[in-house]
């Protein structure tokens, strides 16, 4: 019998003695045994600090964005083999798809978002703020990678997306991981763990794997570190508690299993396509993974003139659900993940029964395809009716972790928030209306209480991703008992493995840490034009001071012909009394058009491809006919840019390139700026 391995130290390591039998989720049989007795946590911990997060450390953003594109591109050559390891958890191939490809593709997104950041190891936090006067004293927030180790604990229902989608995170961050994936499934991860190692796409240290107990790992932890936990929220808390953990103060984010909800709003009659759109996402939440996702729709609240309604279109939905072997193709709800799931599913199911009781399903007895329901870890779908969901807590307290949900009556809008606020935190709700005020005040109020809300209508159905789906982008967490933590989120969740530090000094001292130009700062003055250097030969700060231009009355005039703007401020004759202007004033967008005409350099072809955009234009200053303005143009920040490889027997065509931002400040005759805006060129690089 094989014996999983432990990815430590740099090296594949079996842990010592029999270890903990693992199971086909599907057939019962014993396929692998899994433990980590032997290994030395504090070597392991120490090892990722000193190897791992110094190798990371090292490489920007940007090139460790392409080691999660590079990752995620050769793990997909590899998915026929987990799809079919994948089975034996009892996951079905859709369920297979979420879980393994939705994983990659956490990957593929966190690629995409190192255009989010610099060029650097570090980034800048938020806005710069000037202290001072005399504009010699400034501020500014840095965002520097954590010194220690990611530990993820992660639950036993995604075993590949729950470390991807943590992994990207962190690694983009500059962090690396430890992963401890739940052990009944952990056969799984350590397939795609093999994967990963063998591309030898990330730096030594980067990444290691536990599977088995943790042992006393978190013991072995500093306040350097980042502590993940996916599970049930008992678990959790404890973790969360170790006093190691309280004393060193070491983040500690946690996506706990919470008792979401769904609403069907009232407006919504079985004539509506919002009707199906309701009932469908009820079914696919209690049987996707056979209900064992931390998502899953636990709680359904409906007006009480419909209760009956929902009941009997529910139980026809679930009806067709055909549930068994997942390599028969008309399975559509696999087996949980093994026996001891299932039996803990039916002791939670009986803590409901105390107040509620079953209208579809049964806890014994279950009909399945192409599998043995006794050996394999089946169980029905189990829709349970509470009439009295104020009067009774078990609802709202207690989660089966399976294919179990439960209907229940509300009067009005007001008592379905009410409702939907007694799981005391969630992960994500959703409500299901075409009215909007009924949107917006479901939204509204019941926010405080749930990590996401979906509103979903005829609008978006077709297009949406549902009320089960984290999204790379999105945060994924919740308040309460759904932990209080968040997870992935885009910039956000790369920002939770980073220290963030105020930074006091000087523009020029400032611009020469940040590596981004701060207003203030003194320039690079030389005699070739800014814009007649490529992208290698641009440095941060060079500035160049244009001449001056007279603004005329005749200037202003022209613009508001050729623009169609005849604002009453840029006419002639305007009686200005009562305004906020003296006379005749230049539209703002033409003196930025001033501006450009003052710093272009157009005397022939040169490395500037072309003009990416405008950030951040302010109007600071009204400019009147006779007023003098100039420019100081300044390279505030590089931004590279990839090659597009060629298909395969075409020649290259794509330039290689650079995103350039510049700070142009319009400064008129008594030195004030009267705009500030921050430009985009596309610049040609010297070499690919």
């Amino acid at each position: 019998m094989a014996m999983l391995e432990n990815y430590v130290l740099g090296s594949w390591i079996k842990g010592d003695g029999t270890g903990q039998e693992l199971y086909n989720a599907v057939t019962g049989d014993v396929i692998a045994t899994a433990t980590t007795k032997g290994l030395d946590y504090q070597q392991i911990t120490e090892y990722a600090r000193n190897i791992g997060n110094q190798n990371l450390r090292k490489y920007t953003f940007h090139e460790r964005g392409r080691m999660l594109k590079a990752l995620a591109l050769h793990l997909q050559q590899h998915l026929p083999k987990f799809y079919q390891i994948s089975y034996q958890t009892g996951a079905t191939k859709a369920d297979s798809w979420v879980d393994i490809e939705g994983g990659i593709g956490n990957l593929f997104s966190y690629a995409s978002l190192r255009r989010k950041f610099p060029d650097e190891s570090f980034c800048i936090d938020g806005e710069s703020h000037n202290l001072s006067k005399g504009n010699s004293f400034m501020a500014t927030h840095l965002l520097v990678p954590k010194e220690g180790v990611a530990i993820h604990i992660n639950a036993f229902n995604f075993p590949v997306w729950g470390m991807l989608e943590k992994i990207a995170v962190n690694i983009l961050a500059g962090m690396p991981a430890i992963v401890k994936p739940a052990t009944v499934t952990s056969f799984l991860t350590e397939a795609v763990v093999k994967e990963i190692i063998a591309s030898n796409i990330l730096p030594k240290g980067a990444l290691q794997l536990i599977c088995g107990s943790a042992g006393d790992l978190l013991n072995h932890t500093i306040d350097q570190d980042v502590i993940t936990f996916t599970g049930s929220a008992t678990t959790g808390l404890m973790l969360k508690s170790n006093p190691h953990i309280l004393s060193n103060n070491i983040p500690f984010n946690m996506e706990a299993d919470s008792l979401n909800c769904i609403v069907l709003g009232e407006d919504v009659t079985p004539e509506m396509p919002e009707w199906d759109i309701f009932i469908k996402e009820v079914r696919k939440e209690m049987t996707t993974k056979a209900g064992q996702k931390c998502t899953a729709i636990r709680r359904i609240f409906v007006p009480e003139n419909k209760i009956e309604d929902v009941q009997i279109a529910l139980g026809k939905a679930l009806a067709q659900t055909t549930i068994g072997n997942p390599l028969n193709e008309k399975v559509r709800m696999g087996s949980l993940a093994g026996q001891s799931q299932r039996e803990e599913v039916k002791t939670q199911v009986q803590k409901l029964l105390a107040s509620s009781q079953i209208i579809y399903g049964a806890l014994d007895s279950v009909e399945v395809i192409d599998a043995d329901a006794v050996k394999g870890s089946f169980i029905s779908p189990i829709l349970l009716l509470n009439q009295n969901p104020f009067a009774s807590n078990e609802v709202h307290e207690v989660e089966a972790f399976g294919p179990v949900s439960t209907l229940m009556p509300y009067k009005n809008l007001d008592e379905a928030i009410a409702l939907s606020k007694k799981g005391k935190g969630s992960l994500c709700s959703s409500i299901v209306t075409a009215n909007h005020s009924i949107a917006k005040q479901y939204v509204i109020n019941a926010a405080t209480h749930h990590g996401r809300i979906l509103v979903l209508n005829a609008d978006c159905a077709k297009e949406s991703t549902g009320h089960g789906s984290p999204l790379p982008l999105l945060v994924h967490g919740g308040p309460g008992r759904a932990g209080g933590g968040e997870e992935m989120g885009g910039v956000r969740g790369v920002k939770h493995y980073m220290q963030r530090i105020a930074l006091q000094g000087s523009p020029t001292m400032l611009t020469a840490i940040t590596n981004v130009y701060q207003q203030y700062a003194k320039g690079n003055t030389d005699s070739v034009h800014p814009f007649r250097k490529h992208f290698e030969e641009l440095n941060i700060g060079d500035q160049l001071i244009t001449e001056k231009r007279l603004i005329t009355e005749e200037d202003i005039n022209k613009f508001a012909d050729l623009s169609g703007d005849q604002f009453y401020a840029h006419k002639t004759f305007t009686n200005f009394d009562g305004t906020m202007f003296e006379r005749q004033v230049a539209h703002g967008y033409f003196i930025m058009s001033a501006a450009a005409g003052l710093f272009v350099d157009g005397s022939d072809l040169g490395p500037v491809l072309l003009n990416y955009g405008i950030d951040e234009l302010r109007f600071t200053k009204p400019v009147y006919a006779g007023a003098e303005i100039y420019i100081r143009f300044t390279c505030k920040e590089k931004l590279p840019q990839d090659t597009k490889p060629a298909l395969s027997g075409e020649e290259e065509t794509d330039i290689p390139k650079g995103i350039v931002k510049w700070l142009v400040e319009m400064i008129d005759e008594t030195e004030e700026l009267v705009g500030v805006a921050t430009i985009l060129t596309m610049v040609k690089k010297l070499k690919g």
